[in-house]
């Protein structure tokens, strides 16, 4: 389930590279400085619309969690290298999605908090060797974790989508529609293998990265690209693109290929400060928290 309202802002300065990533990121945070508070900008109908994703469950809510007392701060770990999900700020401070939603996450369960940035690959083993409480970062929920760790429930997924150019009136895909189009996919990813299984009659284009795929759709060559919602909606929204496309129909996030998606990672004797994140998560997006932070973040949204 998702909604739809305007979005705050539209950023053009991405590219496909990490620094000009960040770029777009930064350019994300000023704009959403500049307007007014987000109950205001959604109500503007000459803006674009941005689609919030919806991973709770309004029919089930969770009982009423007080968040464990603690002498201490809860020390959260993440990465800075992640836009727009988790990077350095202007100060060099982590913001970003995830962090911004820690932040909100430990107000809302008046939690004395800190967010320090490591190296990514680190994280995993700096929460087993205690060096912090919470991992916050874009670490995919798999079987392996799970057996170490626990999570929340997700609070971000990877969309797949399909991207087309906006002037060639091309139809919102599905298998009739793809029938004899050409469809650039990364070759030897779960999305070619989601193209393949669902898809059979696509003619599917193999390239060796998602730019060069990019590149192929915004000169025409091909009819369609099948890829990563996010890293397309940020190619879409920035410079590169030439604003020569937009994301259609709609998005596939069967976990078999593109996993069950990020939460919150604590470790396994550490269930109650699990479950008041969890709850936690779910009252910020019953408050319309989770979306204004969405907004900020996502100008282009990819789901």
């Amino acid at each position: 389930m998702s909604q739809t309202i305007p979005a705050h802002n539209q950023c053009a300065t991405h590219t496909t590279t990490p620094s000009s990533r960040l770029a777009w990121c930064a350019a994300a945070l000023l704009v959403t400085m500049l307007v007014s508070g987000w109950p205001a900008a959604a109500q503007d109908a000459t803006s674009p619309r941005v689609t919030i994703p919806n991973f709770w469950n309004p029919r089930s809510r969770l009982e009423r969690i007080e968040a464990p007392q603690t002498a201490r701060a809860v020390r959260f770990l993440t990465d800075d290298e992640f836009p727009p999900l988790h990077f350095a700020g202007p100060d060099g401070a982590p913001t970003g999605f995830v962090v911004e939603l820690v932040r909100a996450v430990c107000e809302r369960l008046s939690l004395s908090c800190t967010i320090q940035a490591r190296r990514f690959d680190t994280l995993l083993d700096a929460l087993a060797e205690r060096q912090g409480d919470v991992v916050a970062a874009a670490i995919p929920l798999t079987p392996t974790l799970r057996s170490r760790f626990l999570a929340t429930r997700p609070y971000f997924r990877w969309p797949a989508r399909f991207a087309a150019r906006t002037d060639k009136g091309l139809p919102a895909p599905s298998a009739k529609a793809l029938a004899g189009r050409s469809v650039g996919i990364v070759a030897g990813s779960a999305h070619a293998a989601y193209l393949k299984t669902f898809f059979p009659q696509a003619e599917a284009r193999d390239f060796t990265d998602l730019a060069t795929a990019e590149g192929a759709l915004r000169r025409g060559d091909v009819d369609y690209v099948f890829a990563d919602g996010l890293n397309l909606a940020l190619w879409i929204g920035g410079i590169d693109s030439s604003n020569c496309c937009a994301l259609v129909g709609g998005d596939y996030l069967e976990n078999r290929y593109f996993g069950e998606g990020i939460g919150l990672v604590t470790r396994r004797e550490d269930t109650a400060l699990s479950r008041a994140l969890d709850e936690a998560l779910q009252r910020l997006w019953d408050e319309g928290k989770y979306a204004e932070l969405y907004l900020r973040f996502f100008p282009v949204s990819p789901f």
